[in-house]
């Protein structure tokens, strides 16, 4: 799947506003947990100073002696605090320590002359850090709102953004050759947009003269090549009536017949295939009419090599084709099968959406089966003088391919071979 450019853009915008907001936050927090703790640490240690003074200028402010803790326990705050044992033990300093889910400051400093004593100074700062949380909470939840923000404005921004690219991408859709005035670059504020009009314009140019050059040769090959096959076939067919013309002229007569109704299929193959729109035309096609209409130009080879043909089709079936691709298609199949097939004969059958036409030719090597829809490939022995020029089976896949027909070979040497050709049921009232 494709994501818009719209799309592409607010994404980059959005990460982007939201990884700083995020580091901005973060950093935010990262320095005021710093400046607390200094905060903190400053204010123990003006008030540390503060009561020694105290004590040493009046001994009689000190605190009752605690022989647990062989030292002087002194709150800061109103709220007397019961310190673990395992204080006693600590270095002259102050520590963090957690008493009943609270975080506690205790200063340790030595008391009396000979510094034997200790002096225990304890400070609760659990509702300042509440409050401190409470602001950092409030900044990450700002932050997450002005990422939502970020998110709204990024799309709403990237559309201003991409507009005239999406205006472009419309006037492209709906512009047709022939049938539009270019696109003019004036209605387009950006100069990389104005640049991309001129050069599709350019372009819209020159793929319009093409295409008029490829209509006008089209239409000279349609004519001038259709009127000389039709006379060299009306001539044949004057000349067959000729009782004189016997034996090997008879047959080589046929010959430059056959010759003239391939070139007419093959010519008429080409202009479909140069046909933009001749891919819309489609209409119910019976089938099994279509396959007999196919036959009958191979009725006379068929006789000649003595092959049968079965067509086990309903009557009624019709499927959604169009008809002249169709008809060229079973014609070069028909005709492929009839070249390379000696005996037997050719079965073809309609099952679950699928045309199979079946022949009991030589068949086909496996590692020719790949190849057998390029162009001029011919998988018959080196030795053995070719019978067409190759091109018949690449023309069915290119038609196969524009009417969306999907096409298969099976084949094994010395079982024949079989193609099936996907064609879709009309559906019936």
């Amino acid at each position: 799947m494709r994501n818009s450019l719209r799309f592409k853009v607010a994404l980059f915008f959005s990460v982007l506003t939201i990884a700083l907001l995020l580091a901005q936050a973060l950093g935010v927090r990262a320095l005021a947990e710093a400046q607390e703790e200094r905060l903190i640490a400053a204010l123990i240690r003006d008030d540390m100073t503060n009561v020694l003074k105290g004590y040493q200028a009046n001994p009689a402010l000190l605190p009752p002696f605690d022989v647990r803790m062989n030292g002087y326990v002194s709150g800061a705050d109103r709220e007397s605090v019961a310190l673990p044992a395992t204080v006693r033990n600590l270095p002259f300093g102050t520590h963090e320590i957690i008493i009943d889910e609270r975080e506690i400051h205790v200063a340790i400093a030595p008391m009396g002359t000979a510094g034997t004593a200790r002096l225990y100074r304890v400070y609760d700062f659990n509702i300042y850090e509440k409050h401190f949380k409470e602001v950092i909470n409030a900044l990450m939840g700002g932050t997450g709102i002005f990422a939502l923000l970020t998110i709204w404005l990024s799309f709403g921004l990237s559309g201003l953004l991409v507009r005239q690219v999406a205006g472009l991408a419309r006037q492209v859709k709906t512009l047709r050759l022939g049938e539009s005035a270019p696109i003019q670059p004036g209605k387009y504020d950006e100069t990389e947009l104005a640049g991309l009009v001129e050069a599709f314009n350019d372009y819209h140019q020159r793929m319009a003269g093409m295409i008029a050059r490829e209509k006008a040769f089209t239409g000279n090959v349609s004519h001038e090549l259709r009127t000389p096959l039709t006379t060299i076939k009306t001539s044949c067919e004057l000349l067959e009536q000729d009782a004189a013309i016997r034996g090997k002229s008879r047959a080589r007569l046929q010959q430059i017949e056959r010759a003239a109704d391939n070139m007419r299929e093959l010519a008429n193959a080409l202009l479909m295939l140069a046909r933009e729109d001749s891919a819309c035309e489609v209409e119910p096609v019976a089938m099994a009419k279509m396959i007999e209409t196919a036959l009958t130009p191979f009725a006379d080879r068929l006789a000649q090599k003595g092959l049968q043909t079965t067509i086990d089709i309903d009557g009624d079936l019709h499927v959604m084709a169009n008809r002249p691709a169709l008809a060229i298609v079973l014609s070069n199949l028909v005709d492929n099968a009839v070249r390379h097939t000696d005996r037997g004969g050719l079965h073809f059958r309609y099952a679950e959406g699928w045309l199979s036409i079946e022949d009991t030719g030589p068949g086909i090597p496996a590692h020719a089966i790949p190849h057998v829809f390029d162009r001029f490939y011919q998988a018959g022995s080196p030795d053995a003088s070719p019978a067409g020029v190759g091109i018949g089976l690449s023309i069915v896949r290119k038609l196969c391919e524009r009417y969306g027909w999907p096409i298969e070979i099976g084949s094994e040497p010395g079982q024949g071979t079989r193609v099936s050709l996907r064609l879709p049921a009309a559906s019936r009232t």
